[in-house]
This record gives C-alpha cells, sequence and structure tokens, in this order.
C-alpha cells in the first residue's frame, strides 16, 4: 500500500505564488491622510467663517484704498496751492518790483526841488546842492544793485559791457579801449545800458 502523498510547499517547486488575497486585504485598507497634524483643511472650513474672512480683507482693503484716496487729493491741493502761490509771487514782483528802487528815487527828487525853490545863492552852494543830491542818487543806486561801468583808457574791450563806436590807431595794444565816451550801468550782473567806448586798432 502506497503512502499518502504530502503536500507540495510552493517554495521548493518554484511555483508563483498567489498573493491575491493579500494584495485585495491591502487594496480594501483606508489610505493614510495627508493633512499635517493640527492644520485643518480650507474645504473643512465652516462656508460661514470663509464667508467672514474674505468680507473682513475686502472691508480693509476697501479702508485702505479710500485712505490713499484722500492722501492724493490732498497732496493734489497742495500742489495747486503751491502753483497758484508761485504765480501770485511772479506778478507782484512785476508789479511792485520798482517800488524799493523808486523808493529810493524820492529824496534825490526832494533835494532837487529844494535846490530849485532856492532863488537867491551863490555859485558855490549851487555846487554843494549839486554834489549833495548825486550822492544820494549814488547811494540809492548801491542800495537796489545797481552800479555803473565806466572802463578808463587800457582796459580790455569786454563785448558784454560795452559798446565799441569806432577804432582808431592808438600807442596802445589791439582791441584795448582808448576812451569812454558814456558810462553803462548794470543791475545784478545784468547789463542796463553798455558804455560807448573807443578801441584801439593798434598802430597806424
Amino acid at each position: 500500500m502506497s503512502a499518502p502523498k504530502e503536500p507540495l510547499d510552493p517554495k521548493q517547486t518554484g511555483a508563483p505564488v498567489d498573493t491575491s488575497e493579500s494584495l485585495e486585504v491591502n487594496q480594501d485598507a483606508p489610505a493614510a491622510d495627508s493633512t499635517p497634524i493640527g492644520a485643518e483643511p480650507f474645504d473643512a472650513l465652516p462656508a460661514e467663517q470663509v464667508g467672514e474672512d474674505l468680507a473682513a480683507k475686502l472691508a480693509e482693503a476697501e479702508t485702505k484704498i479710500s485712505e490713499y484716496h484722500d492722501q492724493l487729493l490732498r497732496a493734489h491741493a497742495e500742489v495747486e496751492n503751491v502753483r497758484r502761490r508761485a504765480q501770485d509771487d511772479v506778478a507782484k514782483a512785476r508789479k511792485f518790483g520798482t517800488e524799493s528802487f523808486a523808493e529810493s528815487l524820492i529824496p534825490v527828487r526832494d533835494s532837487l526841488e529844494a535846490a530849485l525853490g532856492q532863488t537867491e545863492q551863490t555859485a558855490q552852494a549851487w555846487q554843494d546842492g549839486v554834489e549833495a543830491t548825486l550822492r544820494q542818487l549814488t547811494g540809492a543806486f548801491e542800495r537796489n544793485q545797481m552800479r555803473e561801468v565806466a572802463p578808463v583808457p587800457g582796459d580790455v574791450f569786454d563785448p558784454h559791457l560795452h559798446q565799441a563806436i569806432s577804432t582808431v590807431p592808438s600807442d596802445l595794444g589791439q582791441g584795448v579801449i582808448v576812451q569812454t565816451l558814456q558810462k553803462g550801468y548794470v543791475i545784478s550782473e545784468r547789463v542796463l545800458r553798455p558804455a560807448l567806448v573807443m578801441v584801439s586798432a593798434g598802430k597806424a
């Protein structure tokens, strides 16, 4: 009588191991939650809380926009005020620019009228009065930054300050002033009237 056959070990026979049952078990197991510990998904928040957060952020943004708009309006108004003040200053400067100079000339006029009012006076008194009036006028010029241009023979001709009437032969070097025919005047470095001069053309 033959011995009963023992079941063969799949590992020994090389037959493939049936793992379908274990795979089915693994597939049925729930997947691991990927949400970090302590963090609550946004979808998990109540709809009312999400709406409140968005409304709060919208209100904050609208408040900032209103503040920026108000600042912009204030800045624009300030610029307009500065521009208007500048225009007013320019207009006043043009209208009253000669006020200071005119005030300086009033005493000169007073002196001239006083001199003409004295009918009986010597020639020396007339000369003294004219010299005093001239000093008043010179002081008025100086207070208003006005100075004379009176070159002397030998000075170099400057076309910015001098106007040549003619050129004449001279022992002086070429291009220098020989004679001043009329003084010039400048005010604050701006030429009011150039000095009229004769310029040397060199030796004949």
